[in-house]
């Protein structure tokens, strides 16, 4: 684990650095990093273009170099391990905790990932086989193997003994695994009982017994509810038995946050939040091109739709003027279910025994929101255009849009997740697609029945 003491580091600005490379003023470049901690720097390689990375790369201190690849996002890894000679790369990589480069290996070039493994030691790259055979977004991936562990059966005495002929304990240390000869997990020994409780007592008997553990294959989500739930700093790993094999902390825990928080925001525009944002143009514009075709083919389904009816349209142009508004407002109301629902998914608070409940209770605000806002419309409608059957066509099509975005805001992220589809990244599309198309349908249709 990377150290987060907060020490009163200095803290470079990318404006600052930027401005002194160009002057080519190399030592004061230097002296910025000498006490800036590696989040700070990895932040300032983050801001720079991809011509300066490697130019503040050099002035970067050796011992720190490791920590600054760890906190750099995907992208910018990806970008700088191409401009980085190779030996230095492996240099800094090799000295990592076994979890952190579990993490780079991912987004390393073939070439250099066989060096790295090649570089390490052999229980480091034995303990690397092990993380690696389980899904990168598992409790398996996150574990690291730093966990200090006892026998069952000492005392507080003969822990406080082993704990002083350490050199030192792994960083986020709050607590000690007890273990019996079969490396069963028997319990966990927090910090401050061992140092308040006296010494001639049994670990064991001070122990948490049935501690918040989890199994390798526990998602990462799963993992992280849980940190937050229970105020956990770190937690056991076991296998099917029971048996010990590692331990996730707090500062792994806070990057899956910090990455599904930046995956719904990005998702929602069809990117990756770890594309870096002065990747090279060709890739980026390749990379949103997909996702753009797809809003290309929804958004001409709602053409056609309005094609269908041309010739109301023709006849009555005060619909070209207020069918936007139903389609708009249809697409705002489903948009707030689809959050809800998405929301309720990733935490858990939905699911197969409480669905129906959640349909019927979001289909009863769509009606709902439909009454109140189609009054609202109808009024706006007749007064404008003087037509009061007009307004009564839109007040309809209003109702129909809400209570079909509030339908699809439920069902559309539970169709996609049976299907293995991101719900976050295809939803806002999908339901704009619908409350489009019945937005567009329910004005033109019922206008043609009506009015014309």
């Amino acid at each position: 684990m990377r150290d987060t003491t907060i020490v009163q580091q200095a803290t470079p600005t990318s404006p600052t650095i930027d401005e002194l490379l160009t002057a080519g003023d190399t030592s004061a470049v230097r002296a910025q990093f000498a006490d800036a901690h590696p989040a700070d720097i990895a932040d300032i390689l983050e801001r720079l273009t991809l011509a300066k990375r490697p130019l503040a790369w050099n002035y970067i201190p050796e011992t720190v170099k490791g920590e600054v690849l760890a906190e750099l996002t995907e992208g910018v890894f990806k970008n700088l391990a191409h401009e980085l000679d190779k030996q230095e790369l492996i240099d800094a990589i090799k000295v990592l905790d076994i979890d952190d480069i579990a993490d780079l290996i991912p987004d390393m070039p073939e070439a250099l990932l066989a060096d790295v493994l090649f570089a390490v030691d052999v229980e480091t790259r034995n303990n690397l086989g092990e993380v690696l055979s389980y899904p990168e977004d598992s409790a398996g991936g996150l574990m690291n193997f730093d966990a200090t562990v006892v026998r069952d059966n000492v005392s507080l005495d003969v822990v406080l003994h082993y704990l002083r002929l350490k050199t030192e304990l792994p960083d986020n240390t709050d607590t000690i695994y007890l273990v019996d000869r079969e490396k069963r997990l028997k319990g966990i020994l927090p910090i401050n009982t061992l140092l308040t409780q006296p010494g001639h007592h049994l670990a064991i008997d001070h122990a948490i017994e049935s501690p918040v553990s989890f199994r390798c294959l526990d998602s990462e989500q799963d993992v992280a509810k849980a940190f937050a739930d229970y105020n956990l700093i770190t937690a056991p790993v076991v296998d099917e038995s029971g048996r010990l094999l590692g331990r996730i902390t707090i500062d792994d825990v806070v990057d899956v946050i910090r990455e599904q928080a930046e995956h719904d925001i990005m998702a929602a525009a069809g990117l990756r939040e770890e594309e870096d944002i002065f990747a090279p143009v060709a890739r980026t514009s390749r990379r949103r091109t997909i996702w753009l075709a797809v809003n290309l083919v929804t958004a001409l389904l709602g053409s056609w739709v309005i094609g269908l009816f041309e010739g109301s349209i023709q006849q009555l142009v005060a619909l070209a003027v207020l069918m936007p508004i139903v389609a708009s407002m249809g697409g705002n109301a489903g948009t707030q279910t689809l959050t809800v629902v998405i929301r309720g998914m990733s935490v858990g608070t939905i699911s197969s025994e409480n669905f129906y409940n959640v349909l019927q209770k979001e289909t009863l605000v769509g009606m709902l929101n439909g009454v109140i806002w189609a009054t609202v419309i109808a009024l706006i409608a007749s007064l404008w255009y003087q037509d009061l059957q007009l307004g009564l066509v839109i007040a309809a099509a209003m109702t129909a849009n809400l209570f079909m975005g509030a339908v699809a805001g439920v069902f559309i992220p539970i169709l996609l997740e049976k299907v293995n589809i991101d719900p976050a990244l295809a939803g806002g599309v999908a339901l704009t697609t619908v409350t489009d198309v019945v937005g567009y349908f329910s004005v033109l249709g019922l206008a043609t029945v009506i009015l014309l």
